[in-house]
Order: C-alpha cells, then sequence, then structure tokens
C-alpha cells in the first residue's frame, strides 16, 4: 500500500511512459507493470539496457525517446536512476520516476554519491572481462528478491544481466533532476539499496516520495503499487 510523504503540482497530461531497467536484470522485468498501464491508457516502452557503460546505457534511453510521440515520463530502477539523471536532460522528458533508484548529481557518478552518502558498494567482483554478475538464484533472491517466491527467482536470475564495474564511474554531465520534476518509490523492505539511503537520495532530489513495503524489485514483486506510483506521477500533469 503506497503512502504519500509529499506532494508536487505540475502540468500538461502525459500518455508516453518509457521504463529503464537496473542492473543484473532486463527489460523483462517491467512486464507486469507494462500490462497494467497499457490497460490504463498509457503508450509503454521499455529500454533493453546493454550495462556496458552510463553513455551505453543513456544511448539506447536516448532511442527509445526519440520514437516517442508526445510528452514522456521517465522511468528509472535501481541502477537506471543514473541513466534517466542524464538521458532526462531530452526535451521530450517532462518529468522522472526513481525506483529505489540512485541517482548522482552534476559532475558525479554513482560511485561518488554512494561515497559522499557514505554508502560505498561492496561485494562486486568483476570476471576477467570486468563485468559483476548477480546469476546466482539463492544470492539474487537475497540481494534483489526477497519477498518473490523461489520458483520466480529462479527465472529472474536465469535472465539476469551482468553490468560493466566501470559503468558506476561514469559520471553525470547534467543532473535532469536538478530542473525537471521528480518522484521516488522507496522499498522499505530493500537489501540492495538500503531504505535510509534512498531517503537521502530521494530528499536530494526533492522528490515527491512515496513507500512501498518491498524487496529492491518492487516492479515484479508488486506491480499494482508501481503501476499506480507510476500513474500517479503521470496524471500530475494535467
Amino acid at each position: 500500500m503506497l503512502s504519500v510523504m509529499s506532494a508536487q503540482a505540475v502540468a500538461q497530461p502525459i500518455k508516453n511512459i518509457v521504463l529503464v531497467h537496473g542492473a543484473f536484470a532486463d527489460g523483462s522485468s517491467w512486464a507486469a507493470v507494462t500490462g497494467l498501464l497499457q490497460k490504463m491508457g498509457y503508450h509503454v516502452s521499455a529500454v533493453q539496457n546493454p550495462l556496458t557503460s552510463l553513455d551505453d546505457d543513456v544511448a539506447a534511453t536516448e532511442r527509445v525517446l526519440a520514437r516517442q510521440h508526445g510528452d514522456v515520463l521517465l522511468v528509472g530502477h535501481s541502477w537506471a536512476g543514473a541513466v534517466i539523471s542524464q538521458a532526462g536532460n531530452n526535451s521530450r522528458v517532462r518529468g522522472l520516476v526513481y525506483l529505489s533508484a540512485l541517482a548522482p548529481a552534476t559532475g558525479e557518478s554513482v560511485t561518488d554519491l554512494l561515497a559522499r552518502l557514505n554508502a560505498p558498494m561492496s561485494g562486486l567482483t568483476p570476471d576477467a572481462q570486468g563485468l559483476v554478475w548477480l546469476d546466482d538464484a539463492s544470492q539474487f533472491q537475497q540481494v534483489m528478491a526477497n519477498d518473490i517466491s523461489t520458483r520466480n527467482v529462479q527465472a529472474l536470475a536465469a535472465v539476469s544481466q551482468p553490468i560493466a564495474l566501470t559503468a558506476f564511474q561514469g559520471k553525470i554531465t547534467h543532473a535532469a533532476w536538478e530542473n525537471k520534476p521528480s518522484w521516488y518509490l522507496l522499498t522499505e523492505n530493500d537489501h540492495a539499496l538500503l531504505p535510509a539511503v534512498q531517503e537521502k537520495i530521494a530528499r536530494q532530489i526533492h522528490a515527491t516520495v512515496y513507500s512501498v513495503n518491498s524487496s529492491h524489485l518492487s516492479m515484479v514483486s508488486q506491480p499494482d503499487a508501481v503501476a499506480k506510483f507510476i500513474d500517479t506521477a503521470a496524471k500530475s500533469f494535467k
């Protein structure tokens, strides 16, 4: 169940929703939310990030944004918060929605952000190609999906995508949240990005904040709540 912590008024309706997945996932992680938003009448597109660098993921998002007709609400989960903070400068983007996401400031990387918040990353050991994997189902469940069934976690781990460790070092040239409205969904049972850290990020970006009792993968464990959250943000543009 969503709880409102603050409010924000903006204008003009939005019908295009672009969803950007985070590390250790792919666009299919949005499947349930996509269906719910489509039933609400939205045109929904999900980006497939290569997860090879910040620039590469921003470019993938820009390609999807270029195909939209009209204004866009840009949504990013986890790592993709950095991606939408940069790609959100696109003129089509009216607002930014962060789901338990990272949101570096101008000139910052994700590594810089977490160091500033006294929450440095740990346990990320790259392979010989510099990629960090989370494809072990039990570890995936512990970190990302503690409220998702083991059977579903096995399916999620099977399509889990690695991220280049160097991606976390890519710096934002201008953070779109500095001049565009933003919303933040804080996941209260999150083992990947602690709720206290999320709260600091949400305050930093002056977001309208909602909370949900969910693991890091709220779009999978609680798609109805996530779709309602996105719908609420989109309807703020009237």
